[in-house]
C-alpha cells in the first residue's frame, strides 16, 4: 500500500447523514455501480455476500455484509431496522439504519453513513439492471404495488431502462395511491393512474414490481399475461410474501442472489411447497449481466427477478458516495481511536 493510502486511512473515520447521501448519490451513477457489481460477481470475483436476520415487536432487523474490489477493495456490513408502522405511529422512516464501509485489505473503517437513501436506491437500480435483461425492450406499461418510497425509486429506475408511458399505481393506502399518480404525472410526463382493482391493470402491463411488506401474496398466476416482467422486491424475509408460488413456478426465475432468495424471497415459498427446486432457478442476475446466462429468451416467456436486496448492491452505493464524499470534501471526520493523525 502506498504512503499515501496509508495517510488516508489514519485520517479518521468520514461521517455521512442522509443529506450528504443524498446530496453524493445519483440513480444513473447507482445502476451503473450496482450492474458492475453483479457483473464482477457473475465472473465469480466476489465471495457471497452474508445476511443475518432477527425479528423483532412488529419489524425486525437485518445485516447484510459483502465485499468488493472496485478496484479497491471494500468491505460494507449494514445494519437495517424495518419496522413498517414507524410512519403512521412515531413519524419515522419505516427503515433506518447504518453503513459501515471499511478497507478490505487492512480492516480501517472509512466511513459510517446512514442507510436510508443508499437502501432505497440501489434497490431501485437493481430492478433496473434486471429489466434492461429480462422486460421487453419495448415495455411501455407498468404497474407499481406499493406507492412509498420504494415505489417511488422503482418507478424512476424503469423509466431509465424502458419507454415507459403509462403507470397503474396501487397501494392499501388510496389516498397515497393518488398522491402518487399526481406526482408522477407532473414529474415524469407520463400517464400515471390510481388503482382500486389490482387484477385488470397487472393483465394490461408488460412490467409489474411490487415493493410491500405484505406477508401473504397478492399477485396470482392468473393475473399475469404472457411476456410480463414482474420485479418481486418486498419479500426480504421470510415472512414476506407477494408472488404466488404457483406464478414463479411457470416462469423464468432470476435471483439476486440464490442462496439468499431460497432463504428469504418469495422463491423461498415456491421452494417450500415443492413447486420449485433450486436447480430449476434460471439465473442469478449476475450470471445474466456478465453473460454467462441469457436474459430473456422469447417475447412470451414471463420472467421473475426475486430481489431480496444483497450487500453487493450496497458495498457498490457506499464506496461511489464516499469516494465523491472525498472528491466534494463532504463529511465529517471522526477519530473512533482517540487520536487524531
Amino acid at each position: 500500500m502506498t504512503k499515501g493510502k496509508q495517510m488516508e486511512n489514519l485520517s479518521g473515520t468520514l461521517l455521512l447523514g442522509r443529506k450528504d447521501v443524498a446530496a453524493l448519490l445519483t440513480l444513473d451513477e447507482c445502476i451503473g455501480a450496482v450492474e458492475a457489481a453483479f457483473r464482477q460477481h457473475g465472473l465469480g470475483n466476489t465471495q457471497p455476500p452474508k445476511v443475518l436476520g432477527m425479528p423483532s415487536l412488529d419489524g425486525g432487523f437485518h445485516i447484510k455484509a459483502a465485499m468488493l474490489n472496485l478496484p479497491r477493495p471494500y468491505f460494507v456490513a449494514k445494519l437495517n431496522g424495518n419496522f413498517f408502522y414507524n410512519q403512521q405511529r412515531f413519524a419515522m422512516p419505516n427503515i433506518q439504519g447504518l453503513i459501515l464501509l471499511c478497507d478490505a485489505t487492512n480492516g480501517y473503517p472509512l466511513a459510517v453513513m446512514d442507510s436510508i437513501e443508499i437502501t432505497i436506491v440501489r434497490t431501485g437500480a437493481a430492478t433496473a439492471v434486471a429489466a434492461k435483461y429480462f422486460a421487453r425492450p419495448q415495455s411501455k406499461v407498468v404497474t407499481v404495488c406499493g406507492c412509498g418510497n420504494q415505489g417511488r425509486i422503482q418507478l424512476c429506475s424503469l423509466c431509465r431502462v424502458l419507454p415507459i408511458e403509462h403507470v397503474y399505481a396501487f397501494d392499501l393506502d388510496e389516498t397515497r395511491a393518488r398522491a402518487f399518480a399526481a406526482e408522477f404525472s407532473r414529474d415524469l410526463q407520463v400517464e400515471v393512474c390510481g388503482l382500486q382493482q389490482l387484477e385488470g391493470a397487472i393483465r394490461r402491463s408488460d412490467v409489474c414490481v411490487t415493493c410491500t411488506p405484505a406477508k401473504r401474496y397478492f399477485v396470482h398466476k392468473e393475473h399475469v399475461s404472457a411476456g410480463t416482467f414482474v420485479a418481486g422486491v418486498g419479500a426480504d424475509n421470510e415472512e414476506k410474501q407477494e408472488l404466488d408460488p404457483r406464478l414463479l413456478a411457470a416462469s423464468t426465475v432470476v435471483a439476486d442472489v440464490l442462496e439468499q432468495c431460497i432463504q428469504i424471497g418469495d422463491l423461498h415459498h415456491a421452494i417450500a411447497q415443492g413447486l420449485v427446486r433450486p436447480e430449476g432457478v434460471h439465473a442469478e442476475l449476475g450470471e445474466v449481466v456478465a453473460g454467462r446466462k441469457p436474459g430473456r429468451t422469447s417475447q412470451e416467456e414471463i420472467t421473475i427477478f426475486d430481489s431480496t436486496g444483497t450487500a453487493l448492491q450496497d458495498v457498490a452505493a457506499a464506496a461511489l458516495v464516499y469516494e465523491k464524499a472525498l472528491n466534494q470534501q463532504r463529511g465529517t471526520r471522526f477519530w473512533f481511536s482517540g487520536t487524531q493523525a
